[in-house]
C-alpha cells in the first residue's frame, strides 16, 4: 500500500467516533432525499403508470341480464374499435352486515351497498388487478375487497342474514383497481350463492379501444358497443377518464408539499454533509503539518484527506440508499392506496442520481478546507494545530462571566462566539430542522381540520336512509329487490321525519336530498342539495360568507365560484323545464363532491323549480341529546323504524387515505429532518469537544464536577438552539402558509381560514422550543463523554 493509502486508511480508523458519525450523517441525508425524490417522482402522473401497468379498462360497461344473454354481451368483444376485453362476468349490488373482525367494528352493522363481481383470477387481457394483500378468492365463503378506503382487512367477516343460507364471506385478500370496477371480488360460484330467490345478476365488460383519448371518443366507443346488444339492455358504463380526472387531482395535492420537503432535505442535506467534511478535515490541520514536514507535497494532502471524507460518506451514502428505498415500501405503498394506484417504487435514476450529488458535496466541501490547510506553511499548521484563534469570544466571556450565572452556564454560552463559523452552520442545520417540524406539524394539523370539514356531508351521531335494508325476517320478496331485481323499496321521508322527532333521546335532526336542475349560463345539469328542517348546526365548513338561513339563499363550494365566475352576494337562476328560482349566494363551502359543481340550498328555494328530490337520495342527519347512551339509542329508533322497512346507522365517519397518506408522509420526512439535524449537532460537538479536552481536563482539576460539565456543554448549544426555533418557526409559518394554498388551487378549491390558522399559543410554544430540543439532543452524547473522560487522560491530551 502506498504511503498516501496509508495516511487515509490510518485517518479513517483512528478517528473512529468522527468516521461514524459522517457515514451515519451521510446515510441518512441520503434516505431523506431518496424518499422524498422518489415520492416526488411517483407525484407526477401516477393514474398513468398505474392504468398502464394494470391494462385498465376504457369503459365499464353493465348490462341487464334480463334484455341480453351472456353470448350477445361476449360478442360486444368483436365490435369494431375494441382491441381488448374483459367479462362478461356476473355483477350484483349488495349491503353486508359486518361480522367477525379485527378492526373494531361493531358486528352486525350493515355497510354501504357494495359491488360484487364474479372473476376466477385476478388476471386477464384487461384490469388485471393488483394483489396488495393476502391472495385471491379461489373457494367458497372467499372475498378480495378493493383496498380503497376499505374499512377490512384479511381475515375479516362479512354476513348476508337476508339472503337464503344466511352466507357469510371472509375477506382472503386486498387488491386495486385503477378503473374501480368494483368494490369486491369473489367466484363466480360464490356469486350464485350470494343472489337472491328470483334474481338474477347483471353482466359486467370491460373493453379497451384504439381511440379513448377524450370524452367524445368514449361517447362515441360507447355507442357502438350499445348499438350492439338489445336497446335498453346497457344500464351503466362508466369512463376511465372521470376517474383519472379525480386521481390526477389527488395526486396534484401531494406534490407542492412534497416539493417543499424535497427542497428542506436537500439542503439540509448539502449543509449537514459540509459541516461534517469541512469540521473533519479542518480538525485535521495540525496533523496536516506533521504530513507537510514528513514531505508530502500539498497536492497529496488534499487528496489525503478528500479520500478520508469519501470513504465513510460513500458507505454511507449506500446504506442511505438501500434505508431510502425500503421506507419507501410502505410509505410509497399508502401514497398508492391514496391514488388508487397500488404500490410504488423509487425510479431508478433517483438511487443513481441523489448518492452522486452527495458525494459531489463531499468533495466539494472537503476542497476548501483541504486547499486552505494544504497551502499552510509547515511550522504554521503545526503552530495553529486546531486551536481556535486567539482572542476569538473573549470580549464575550468576559461580559458573560460578571452576569449572575454559574460558571459552567456563562462558559457554555460564550464558546459558540469562539468559532463563530462552525456555530453559525450548526445554527442552520437546527434551523432547517425547525422550519420541518413547524411545517409538518401545521400541515398535520390542517389537513386534519380539511378532513373534519369534508366529513360534514354527513353531519349528527346518526343517520337514517329511506332506502334501508329490508328487515332481517324479511321474506323472499325483499331479497330481489336487494339484488337489483326491480326498484328498491323506499321508506317515506315524512314516516320517517315522525319516528325520529318521536324517538327519545333526540335532540335535533334534519334531511338532505338531491335533485338536478339547470342554471342559467351553464351547460348540462348541477346537482342541488336540498335540506329540509333547522340545518345550521350541520353546515359545511365555511370558507368565506354564511350558511344560508331563508329562502332564496344558497351556499356553493368554490368549484361553482371559480367555474361560473361568480362570488358571493351574486345571484343565480335555477332553471327547470322551462321554470325559474333565483339564489343569492351568501356563502363559499368546503366540498369536492361532483368537482365542486353543486349547490346547497334550503328546500323552500326549489319550490317554485318542480324538481323532484330524489326519494333514495334522502338522509336524516340526527344530533343526541346530552347523556344519550348511541347505542340504546340505535336499537329504539330501529324497532320504531322497521315497519317502514330502514333502519338507523352510526355515523362513523372515516379519516380520508388521502388525509392518512399526507399525514404519514409529513410525519416521516418531519422525522428523517430532525433526525439529520440532530446529526449535525452531533457531530459538531464531537469535534468541539475534542479540540477542548484539553480544557476540560484543567476545568476537571480546578473542580468542576461531571454534571457541571454536562451542564457547560448542553448549554454551548442551548442559546444556538433556542434562536433557532425563533428564527425557524416563522420560516416553518410562512412555508405552510405559501403550500397550503397551493394544495388547494391543485384540489380545486379554497381552505377555512381556521384551518389555515392552526399555529395558536399552545402549539407555538412547544415549537418554539423545538430547536432547543434538537441541540440538546444532539449534544447529550458527546457531553457524557467530555464529562467521562478522566482528568489526568485529559490533560495529558493536547
Amino acid at each position: 500500500m502506498s504511503a498516501l493509502g496509508k495516511v487515509v486508511r490510518a485517518g479513517v480508523g483512528r478517528r473512529r467516533v468522527q468516521t461514524l458519525v459522517m457515514m451515519l450523517t451521510t446515510m441518512m441525508a441520503v434516505t431523506a432525499s431518496v424518499l422524498a425524490g422518489g415520492l416526488l417522482v411517483a407525484s407526477q402522473a401516477p393514474f398513468d403508470h398505474a392504468f398502464a401497468r394494470q391494462n385498465g379498462a376504457h369503459l365499464t360497461a353493465q348490462f341487464d341480464a334480463a334484455k341480453v344473454t351472456a353470448a350477445q354481451v361476449a360478442a360486444t368483444a368483436h365490435v369494431p374499435g375494441v382491441t381488448a376485453a374483459g367479462g362478461p362476468y356476473p355483477v350484483l349490488s349488495l349491503r353486508p352486515h359486518i361480522g367477525e373482525n379485527g378492526s373494531g367494528m361493531p358486528p352486525g352493522e350493515r355497510m354501504p351497498e357494495l359491488t360484487f363481481v364474479g372473476r376466477a383470477d385476478g388476471g386477464g387481457a384487461v384490469d388485471r388487478l393488483d394483489l396488495v394483500d393476502g391472495r385471491w378468492a379461489t373457494g367458497p365463503g372467499e372475498t378480495v375487497l378493493r383496498t380503497l378506503d376499505s374499512p377490512f382487512g384479511v381475515g375479516d367477516r362479512m354476513t348476508f342474514p337476508e339472503l337464503p343460507g344466511s352466507p357469510t364471506l371472509t375477506v382472503v385478500g386486498l387488491a386495486t383497481s385503477v378503473g374501480d370496477s368494483a368494490e369486491a371480488w369473489v367466484s363466480p360460484a360464490q356469486l350464485a350463492q350470494l343472489t337472491a330467490l328470483g334474481a338474477r345478476p347483471e353482466y359486467q365488460m370491460l373493453y379497451r379501444f384504439t381511440k379513448a383519448a377524450t370524452d367524445a371518443q368514449i361517447s362515441a366507443d360507447r355507442a357502438a358497443v350499445a348499438a350492439a346488444v338489445p336497446p335498453g339492455s346497457m344500464t351503466a358504463a362508466a369512463s376511465y377518464l372521470t376517474i383519472k380526472l379525480a386521481a390526477d387531482r389527488t395526486s396534484a395535492t401531494f406534490v407542492p408539499f412534497v416539493v417543499a420537503f424535497g427542497v428542506l432535505g436537500l439542503f439540509m442535506s448539502v449543509l449537514i454533509i459540509g459541516i461534517v467534511v469541512s469540521g473533519a478535515v479542518g480538525a485535521a490541520t495540525r496533523r496536516i503539518g506533521i504530513l507537510k514536514s514528513l514531505g508530502f507535497t500539498p497536492g497529496q494532502v488534499v487528496r489525503a484527506y478528500i479520500g478520508q471524507a469519501l470513504i465513510p460518506t460513500t458507505v454511507g451514502a449506500a446504506l442511505g440508499v438501500v434505508l431510502g428505498n425500503l421506507l419507501a415500501i410502505p410509505v410509497m405503498s399508502i401514497e398508492g392506496s391514496a391514488y388508487g394506484t397500488g404500490t410504488m417504487t423509487v425510479a431508478p435514476w433517483i438511487d443513481i442520481a441523489v448518492p452522486a450529488v452527495a458525494l459531489a458535496a463531499v468533495v466539494a466541501t472537503a476542497l476548501a478546507p483541504a486547499l486552505r490547510a494544504g497551502r499552510l506553511r509547515t511550522v504554521e499548521a503545526i503552530a495553529v494545530g486546531r486551536a481556535p484563534r486567539a482572542g476569538r469570544g473573549r470580549v464575550v466571556r468576559q461580559l458573560l462571566g460578571r452576569l449572575p450565572l454559574p460558571r459552567p452556564v456563562s462558559l457554555g454560552l460564550a464558546n459558540p462566539f469562539a468559532r463563530p463559523g462552525r456555530s453559525g452552520t450548526m445554527a442552520a442545520a437546527v434551523i432547517f430542522g425547525t422550519v420541518g417540524v413547524t411545517f409538518g406539524v401545521g400541515l398535520a394539523l390542517s389537513l386534519n381540520g380539511i378532513e373534519s370539514g369534508l366529513n360534514q356531508r354527513t353531519a349528527g351521531d346518526v343517520l337514517v336512509r329511506t332506502m334501508g335494508p329490508p328487515p332481517d325476517d324479511a321474506g323472499g320478496d325483499a331479497g330481489p329487490n336487494r339484488a337489483g331485481n326491480g326498484p328498491p323499496a323506499l321508506a317515506d321521508p315524512a314516516a320517517i321525519a315522525a319516528k325520529i322527532g318521536a324517538q327519545s333521546g333526540t335532540r335535533r335532526y334534519f334531511s338532505t336530498g338531491e335533485t338536478q336542475v339547470g342554471v342559467a349560463g351553464l351547460a348540462g345539469r348541477t346537482t342541488v342539495i336540498s335540506y329540509q328542517g333547522a340545518s345550521s348546526w350541520g353546515s359545511y365548513r365555511m370558507i368565506s360568507g354564511s350558511w344560508f338561513d331563508g329562502r332564496g339563499q344558497a351556499v356553493v363550494p368554490s368549484g361553482f365560484l371559480n367555474a361560473t365566475g361568480t362570488r358571493i352576494g351574486d345571484t343565480i337562476t335555477l332553471t327547470n323545464e322551462g321554470r325559474t328560482a333565483p339564489v343569492r349566494i351568501v356563502g363559499e363551502a368546503l366540498d369536492l363532491r361532483d368537482e365542486g359543481m353543486s349547490i346547497l340550498t334550503d328546500n323552500a328555494s326549489l319550490a317554485g323549480l318542480g324538481a323532484v328530490i330524489a326519494p333514495e337520495s334522502v338522509l336524516f342527519h340526527i344530533g343526541l341529546a346530552p347523556g344519550t347512551d348511541p347505542q340504546g339509542y340505535l336499537r329504539s329508533l330501529n324497532t320504531a323504524l322497521k315497519p317502514l322497512g330502514t333502519a338507523a346507522e352510526r355515523n362513523s365517519t372515516q379519516t380520508s387515505s388521502t388525509v392518512i397518506a399526507m399525514d404519514t408522509l409529513a410525519a416521516m420526512l418531519t422525522l428523517m429532518l430532525v433526525a439529520v439535524a440532530g446529526l449535525g449537532v452531533l457531530n459538531t460537538v464531537v469535534l468541539d469537544t475534542r479540540e477542548r479536552v484539553h480544557d476540560f481536563g484543567v476545568f476537571k482539576a480546578l473542580g468542576m464536577s461531571p454534571r457541571q460539565t454536562i451542564t457547560m456543554v448542553i448549554t454551548s448549544v442551548a442559546g444556538i438552539g433556542l434562536v433557532a426555533g425563533v428564527v425557524g418557526v416563522p420560516i416553518g409559518i410562512a412555508l405552510h402558509d405559501y403550500v397550503l394554498p397551493l394544495m388547494g388551487d391543485a384540489a380545486g378549491t379554497r381552505f377555512p381560514a381556521q384551518d389555515l390558522a392552526v399555529y395558536h399559543l399552545p402549539v407555538l410554544v412547544p415549537l418554539l422550543l423545538g430547536g432547543l430540543v434538537i441541540a440538546t439532543a444532539g449534544a447529550l452524547l458527546p457531553a457524557g463523554w467530555a464529562a467521562g473522560t478522566r482528568t489526568a487522560t485529559a490533560l495529558r491530551t493536547e
